[in-house]
C-alpha cells in the first residue's frame, strides 16, 4: 500500500527585514567596493640588490591601486642607492633606512605603522612570491567573506622543485601552530598573508626576525579572525641564489610557536566593524 502524497506547502517569502539581517551574514561583514581597493605592500628589504628593482616594478604592473613601503633593514650590498632611485622616480611611495640591522619582523612593523589601505601584504624582495597572484588572494577579502588571506605553496600551484628537508619542516612548523591555534591552514610559513588593514594594524606584534609568520598567524587565530587560503605560484631559491632562511630559523620557529600561542598578547580591537 503506498503512502498518500505530500502536501506541499509553498514556501512563505521572507520579509524585507530578514533579507537585509541574512544578507550580511551571507557576504560577511567587510565588503569592499573593488573601486575602493587600496593596497598597501609591506617590503622588508636586506641585501637584494640583484631583485628589489624587478620585484618593485612587478608590483606597479599589477592593476590595482597600491601604496608600496619599502623599509631597507640596513643592506649593504647597494640596495639603499637603488631603493633611493626608485623613491626618487615614484616607484616607491615610502622609504625608510634602517640604521642597524634589526631583523624581518621589525621590518614588517616599520613598514605596517607608515600603511593607510584598507588592506595589507607582505612581499618580500626576491622573486619567490608573484605579485601576479593577488587579485586571486583578495577576492575573500573584497567579498566580505575573510579577514585574512593566505597564499599557500602547498594548495596545487606551480612551484619550483627544491629541498625536500624544506618542505618537511614546513609541514611540521605548519601541523605545530595548527594545534596551538586549531586552524587547518596548509602553510603557516608563507609570505603572502593579506589582511584588512585595520586589522593588521590594531595587532601587537613583536617579533624583530623570522617569528613574525608564527606570531601573526596566532595572533589572527586568537581574534577570531576568519582566514581563508588560496593557492599560489612559488618560485624558491637555492642558497646559491641568495635564500636567507636556515634550519636554525626552523628550529627557533618552533620556539615562536609555543611562545605566541601560550603568550596571548590579543588586540584592543574586534577584527569585524
Amino acid at each position: 500500500m503506498s503512502a498518500p502524497p505530500r502536501t506541499q506547502r509553498p514556501l512563505t517569502p521572507l520579509s524585507t527585514e530578514a533579507v537585509e539581517a541574512l544578507v550580511p551574514r551571507l557576504r560577511g561583514r567587510t565588503p569592499i567596493a573593488r573601486e575602493e581597493v587600496h593596497l598597501s605592500v609591506l617590503v622588508p628589504v636586506y641585501n637584494e640588490a640583484a631583485t628589489v628593482r624587478a620585484i618593485v616594478e612587478q608590483v606597479r604592473s599589477v592593476p590595482i591601486r597600491t601604496e608600496i613601503i619599502c623599509v631597507n633593514d640596513c643592506s649593504t650590498d647597494g640596495t639603499r642607492e637603488i631603493l633611493d632611485r626608485l623613491r626618487d622616480v615614484g616607484l616607491i611611495d615610502v622609504l625608510v633606512h634602517k640604521e642597524q640591522n634589526e631583523g624581518k619582523g621589525a621590518a614588517i612593523r616599520t613598514a605596517l605603522a607608515r600603511s593607510t589601505g584598507n588592506i595589507v601584504i607582505v612581499q618580500d624582495a626576491d622573486l619567490e612570491y608573484d605579485p601576479a597572484d593577488w587579485p586571486h588572494m583578495l577576492d575573500p577579502i573584497i567579498e566580505g567573506k575573510a579577514d585574512a588571506v593566505f597564499g599557500s605553496r602547498f594548495l596545487g600551484g606551480s612551484h619550483r622543485v627544491l629541498y625536500f628537508w624544506h618542505s618537511v619542516g614546513n609541514s611540521l612548523l605548519t601541523m605545530m601552530s595548527n594545534m596551538c591555534t586549531n586552524l587547518n591552514l596548509t602553510d603557516m610559513e608563507t609570505c603572502y598573508k593579506a589582511i584588512r588593514g585595520d586589522l593588521a594594524r590594531s595587532l601587537v606584534l613583536t617579533s624583530d626576525r623570522f617569528g613574525f609568520e608564527p606570531e601573526v598567524t596566532a595572533r589572527l587565530a586568537q581574534v577570531d579572525a576568519r582566514i581563508w587560503e588560496v593557492p599560489i605560484s612559488y618560485s624558491g631559491r637555492t642558497y646559491a641564489d641568495g635564500k636567507k632562511i636556515g634550519w636554525r630559523d626552523g628550529v627557533a620557529a618552533f620556539y615562536h610557536i609555543l611562545r605566541f600561542n601560550l603568550v596571548r598578547r590579543v588586540t584592543q580591537n574586534t577584527p569585524r566593524a
